[in-house]
């Protein structure tokens, strides 16, 4: 309980003291948030909570009489709670793929993204990577607006109004192109797309075509 680093906590949580709080995405990769504060503690569970500040009004020399400063922390915390989440979401599903879009195959990272089967709003949206696909920037604006759908059985499919709409190069080979193709999974079996959410969304993707 008195420890040296729970002292520190507790004399930062006293004076009000800024700190930097590093949470972790995946196994030996970090985000870090600034400013966070000591907010809570709980001695006998030596547990300490922490809230997030935005960085403007965490350096305002009023801030001590701010009465605001709660429901505003609350308030940052939530919104970077659900940054930290998408982050991790990525990342997860980014690693599973090895880097690769499900798609076309393309590697670069800063150019993928972990596109949700079933919405992270919705009941079944969990950020599990069984609900996630690696793709592209192009590929996952396509799988959000339903030009592309995925099927149960994993096969690419282009809705028929893109296949018969007359373009340049990049709607030829960047989405008529992968019409059919067999979408590229990650070698571990609990990772790969749950079918019964692909069912769900593929649904609603041949109702919209």
């Amino acid at each position: 309980m008195q420890h040296h680093e729970n002292v520190g906590l507790r004399l930062a949580s006293t004076r009000g003291i800024p700190l930097i709080y590093f949470h972790g995405i995946v196994p030996g990769q970090y985000a870090a948030s600034w400013p966070v504060f000591i907010v809570g503690d709980d001695p006998a569970a030596l547990t300490f909570t922490v809230a997030v500040d935005e960085k403007r009004l965490a350096t305002n020399a009023d801030i001590a009489q701010d009465t605001e400063a709660p429901i505003r922390r609350r308030y940052v915390t939530r919104l970077v709670r659900q940054r930290l989440h998408q982050v991790a979401f990525r990342e997860r599903v980014l690693r599973a793929y090895q880097e690769h879009c499900a798609i076309c195959r393309l590697r670069h990272h800063e150019l993928l993204e972990a596109a949700h089967i079933v919405a992270d709003v919705d009941p079944e949206g969990e950020p599990r990577v069984s609900n996630g696909v690696a793709l592209c920037k192009l590929h996952h604006a396509a799988f959000d607006y339903h030009f592309i759908g995925i099927s149960p059985d994993y096969v690419v499919q282009v809705r028929r109004d893109i296949l018969e709409e007359a373009d340049g190069p990049m709607l030829q080979h960047g989405l008529k192109g992968v019409h059919g193709g067999q979408l590229y999974l990650p070698t571990a079996l609990h990772q790969r797309p749950s079918r019964q959410l692909l069912e769900q969304r593929f649904t609603l993707f041949r109702r919209v075509g």
